[in-house]
């Protein structure tokens, strides 16, 4: 990977988005040591021009950002951290430094907002405790064969309203299906990843397939 860090007088603009929802949470600045401690430690370090040094998102608050992946720009003086936060972001408590606190929150897009509750789903597999009134940590406790039933429940109910021509019931149960299934994924140790490399690789197969056709 090679990056101009002369254009910036040794400064390069950094956005990091969550790898799961797309969102964009930051833009900073790193120059070479903090780009170098962000690969070594792989959490995001960037460069303070504040305070003149290095700063480990998250040394205060806990609240690190987990690299995934790095992308330089077409021109190499910019570049994209994709990463998984633990935790708000921004130091205002929001989740992107692009929200602001009095106003409501910009709408993840769809993908995204599943991303979101899939995560929060598995938070309630790994740490019941934290809400032990949650309907999803109870699904977790009642084990694999309630969470099966139900999302047989949730199927059934969706394909009959979706037969009755019942649009606003069909919205309902397809949203209790997927969330539903989100938790019997958790629950099987799977995640969304898992499922969507296997319709990749289907799709790739087909395309394949068409192109020789």
């Amino acid at each position: 990977m090679t990056l101009d860090f002369a254009k910036m007088d040794g400064l390069l603009p950094v956005v990091v988005q969550d790898a799961a929802t797309g969102q964009v949470l930051m833009l900073g600045y790193m120059n070479q040591q903090a780009l170098d401690q962000t690969q070594a430690e792989g959490r995001v370090t960037f460069f303070s021009r504040s305070k003149n040094r290095l700063w480990t998102k998250g040394e205060t608050s806990g609240h690190f950002l987990t690299v995934v992946s790095l992308h330089p720009d077409c021109d190499g003086d910019a570049l994209l951290i994709r990463a998984i936060p633990d935790g708000p972001t921004c130091h205002r408590g929001t989740t992107s430094c692009f929200e602001q606190p009095e106003q409501t929150a910009y709408p993840a897009a769809p993908v995204g907002f599943i991303a979101e509750l899939e995560r929060l789903v598995q938070r309630r597999r790994d740490f019941p405790d934290e809400d032990p009134n949650s309907y999803t940590a109870s699904l977790f406790r009642k084990g694999m064969p309630k969470i099966a039933q139900k999302v047989g429940e949730e199927a059934v109910e969706t394909v009959i309203d979706a037969v009755g021509g019942n649009l606003e019931g069909l919205k309902g149960e397809a949203a209790d299906l997927l969330y539903h299934l989100l938790v019997l994924l958790a629950a099987a140790q799977l995640t969304l990843d898992d499922v969507v490399a296997v319709l990749r690789q289907r799709h790739t197969t087909i395309s394949a397939g068409q192109r020789r056709e």
